[in-house]
């Protein structure tokens, strides 16, 4: 077994050997971390995620390649719907935020939209932090901030989001905008899509509040990040945008939790042995290898979330993880960890007669013997009981 990775290398230079010295790193977009925070189990994804590896590049040189992701065509038809939402600068955007967020202030006839652009996303990002405190300290005005950039600190590394939009209102609090391209039909949309947009927000807004904090110890008062944010859609089958205000407390006291539940990066990377390199370019045993070193937490959840979930699931499989059928079971299974453990427990070759789950699992089976044994051919069915 290699040595393990010497402490003191610097995190950055650790990622970055990680990821490959010529592969470019992959942005966490906020739909990750949301992910990533769904899972704070999985140091697998943390390690991946963090050292910007492209886990959909690593699932197809390990042989497991992912449908995983938005078609090209969704991307095209959500890009033409946002250009139209925020056009003539952003006044059919900032009109759907007064009529579903703000309806006591001023309509918005005038609005500030602040030039954003700078050099790198540390750049990005301090200029959005100047135009929100420019932006709080100009009472009585509507500004827009178009892609404005964020970072959020996630298990000790920097991960830097772009949110469709950040609407400062004239009292000076701040509102997440998401645009989707998914329609809102008579007033509602998909609730799985909602959700999802939902927790995708709750991360914007946890940046947010860390952009506040800053500013806190610079001004008064403190800005404030609403709690329900505007989701702006198709309105029907038309290409019309309409809005609804969304709640997110809920999703954002989860998502903040799950994420300072996350094991540090750095954690991870100086446990894996010396040399481990995620370049999808690498032998596939080696591939292998590496990405083996750190152990994942598989759950069918993971199919609709993470690129690598095919692989993860091949694996979980030929272990025998209980894991693969799905959180709820591991959780009702207590400390039995694998199928094979819990096919012992349910023959009474192993296992605590006194454990709630594996007595339990000795009742079912007994239940299904005598269903089965009643369906055998030649079996005298139970008398059906009388009638009074």
């Amino acid at each position: 077994m290699p040595p393990p990775r010497k402490r003191g290398t610097a995190l950055r230079q650790q990622l970055a050997e990680l990821r490959g010295p010529d592969v470019p790193a992959k942005a966490l977009d906020a739909r990750a971390l949301a992910a990533l925070a769904a899972n704070p189990g999985c140091r697998r994804r943390a390690i991946l995620d963090g050292a910007g590896v492209n886990k959909a590049a690593l699932a197809g040189a390990l042989g497991s390649p992912s449908a995983f992701g938005q078609s090209q065509f969704a991307l095209t038809r959500g890009n033409a719907f946002e250009a139209k939402v925020k056009a003539d600068g952003g006044a059919e955007l900032l009109r759907l935020v007064h009529e579903r967020l703000d309806r006591s202030a001023e309509p918005p006839a005038h609005a500030r939209v602040p030039e954003l652009t700078a050099i790198g996303p540390e750049g990005r990002t301090a200029r959005t932090a100047l135009a929100l405190r420019e932006a709080t300290e100009a009472a009585g005005e509507w500004t827009l901030l178009d892609h404005p950039m964020l970072a959020l600190d996630v298990a000790g590394s920097p991960a830097f989001l772009e949110p469709d939009a950040v609407v400062v209102h004239p009292d000076g609090t701040w509102t997440v905008v998401e645009i989707k391209s998914f329609p809102m039909l008579d007033g509602s949309a998909d609730p799985a899509k909602v959700g999802a947009a939902a927790r995708q927000a709750a991360v914007y807004v946890l940046a947010l509040e860390q952009v506040a904090a800053r500013l806190t110890q610079e001004s008064a008062p403190a800005p404030e990040v609403r709690d329900r944010v505007l989701l702006v859609c198709p309105k029907d089958f038309s290409n019309l945008p309409t809005a609804s205000a969304v709640d997110i407390r809920k999703q954002r006291a989860v998502t903040g939790r799950q994420l300072a539940r996350l094991t540090r990066v750095q954690d991870i990377a100086e446990t894996l042995p010396e040399g481990t390199c995620f370049d999808p370019a690498r032998p596939a045993e080696e591939l292998t290898a590496a990405v083996e070193s750190v152990p994942a937490t598989y759950a069918p959840e993971c199919l609709a979330a993470c690129e690598l979930a095919f692989h993860c699931r091949d694996r979980s499989r030929a272990a025998g993880a209980v894991t693969s059928l799905g959180r709820s079971v591991r959780a009702e299974l207590g400390g039995l960890t694998t199928v094979s453990d819990v096919l012992a427990a349910a023959r009474g070759e192993a296992g605590d007669a006194e454990d709630p789950a594996v007595a339990a699992l000795r009742r079912a089976a007994q239940l299904r013997a005598e269903a089965l044994s009643a369906m055998a051919p030649g079996a005298t069915a139970p008398e059906a009981p009388a009638c009074h």
